[in-house]
C-alpha cells in the first residue's frame, strides 16, 4: 500500500510518500480500507515532536478515517467484513490501509458519504462532548466561538445552533466570518479590528457569554474570563495560538464562572458508552441532513504535506479531508 511517511520530526516537507507492507491487525483490531483521513492540527505538531502524544520516527501520520473494514482480528466480535466505519488511531490515517482498535471504531449507518466522514469523528466528538457533558449548554443561552472558521471552531458553530443556542463568533476576518454566518452564527466579532470583550458585552447587553468555546488560547483566552457571564463555563479546548492564557481566578469568582477542561481522547476511554451516545446522536443529525459538516477542500494522497502547510498557514476553512 502506499502511505505518507514521517521520517524525521520537523516540517510536512520532511514527509514522503512510500509503498509499504500492508497492516496486519491484532486480535482486538480490525485492517480499514481508508476512504478518508481528516487533517487536523495535531498532525501539524505531531511530525514536529509538539504534540502531547509524542510519536517516534518512522511513523504515518493521521489520526482520523473512515472506510470499510477488510479484515477483523481474532476477537473482534462486534465488526465484520465489509462494514463501515469511522475510526480514531494515534497516527496511521494518511495511508490506503489502517488498523484501528476495534473499541475505537464507530459503525457508521448507510448512506453516509465515508470520503467526507474521514474528516467528522475528531473535531465533532469533541465539540459535542464538550458543548454537551463539560458546557452543559441549553438552549436559548449564549455560545461565545473562538476561532469560529476553523475546523473545531465551525462545528461549534453549527452544533450551538443544532442545539439551541444564540451563537456568536469570533474570527481574524471577514471573510472568515462570513463562512461562519452562512453556517448559521447569529451574531460576529472580528478580533482582529475590535476588543472581544467590548464586542460581547455589547451583543449581551452586558450580561456576558453562558458558554465560551476556546481553541485558540493566547492573549484572547485570558479576555474571554472578562466577558463571561454569572455561572457561565469557559471550555479549554487547545491553544492554536501558541501560548497557553494565565486564567484571572478573581475573575472566576466573582463571576460564580468555571474553567472546564475539555480532553476528548480520554472521555472516549473512560466514558465509552457515552461516547457512542454522542455518536448515535450526531450520525443522525448526519443522516437527517440536520447536520451538514463544511469540508472546504479534498486532497490525494501525495498532496498530505501540502495540507498540512495549508493547516499550518491557517489557509484552512472548516475542515478538510484526504482522499486514497
Amino acid at each position: 500500500m502506499k502511505a505518507v511517511i514521517c521520517k524525521q520530526l520537523g516540517g510536512p516537507e520532511l514527509l514522503r510518500l512510500e509503498e509499504v507492507p500492508d497492516p496486519k491487525p491484532g486480535a482486538r483490531e480490525v485492517r480499514i480500507a481508508v476512504a478518508g483521513a481528516g487533517v487536523n492540527f495535531p498532525d501539524v505538531l505531531i511530525i514536529q515532536g509538539k504534540y502531547q502524544l509524542r510519536a517516534e520516527p518512522p511513523f504515518i501520520p493521521g489520526a482520523e478515517v473512515a472506510g470499510r473494514v477488510l479484515e477483523v482480528g481474532s476477537e473482534v466480535k462486534r465488526l465484520k467484513v465489509g462494514d463501515s466505519v469511522a475510526a480514531l488511531v494515534n497516527v496511521g490515517g494518511f495511508a490506503e490501509q489502517v488498523c484501528a482498535a476495534d473499541s475505537n471504531c464507530l459503525p457508521v449507518p448507510a448512506g453516509i458519504d465515508l470520503v467526507a466522514l474521514g474528516a467528522f469523528p475528531l473535531v465533532y466528538g469533541t465539540t459535542y462532548h464538550a458543548l454537551k457533558q463539560r458546557g452543559q449548554l441549553k438552549a436559548g443561552e449564549t455560545l461565545l466561538v473562538l476561532g469560529a472558521s476553523g475546523g473545531v471552531g465551525l462545528s461549534a458553530v453549527q452544533l450551538g445552533k443544532r442545539m439551541g443556542a444564540r451563537v456568536i463568533a469570533a474570527a481574524s476576518s471577514a471573510e472568515k466570518l462570513a463562512l461562519c454566518q452562512a453556517q448559521g452564527a447569529d451574531a460576529l466579532i472580528d478580533y482582529s479590528k475590535e476588543s472581544l470583550k467590548d464586542a460581547v458585552k455589547q451583543l449581551t447587553q452586558g450580561q456576558g457569554a453562558d458558554v465560551i468555546y476556546d481553541p485558540v488560547g493566547g492573549a484572547l483566552g485570558e479576555e474571554c474570563l472578562s466577558c463571561i457571564a454569572w455561572n457561565g463555563r469557559y471550555l479549554v479546548i487547545g491553544f492554536a495560538s501558541g501560548p497557553i492564557p494565565n486564567l484571572a481566578a478573581n475573575r472566576l469568582l466573582l463571576k460564580g464562572a468555571s474553567a472546564v477542561g475539555v480532553f476528548w481522547g480520554a472521555f472516549t476511554q473512560r466514558e465509552p458508552k457515552l461516547n457512542a451516545e454522542n455518536f448515535a446522536q450526531l450520525f443522525a443529525w448526519l443522516a437527517d441532513g440536520s447536520l451538514k459538516p463544511y469540508l472546504s477542500k479534498r486532497y490525494a494522497l501525495h498532496e498530505a504535506p501540502q495540507a498540512l502547510q495549508d493547516m499550518m498557514a491557517r489557509k484552512v476553512s472548516g475542515k478538510v479531508v484526504i482522499a486514497p
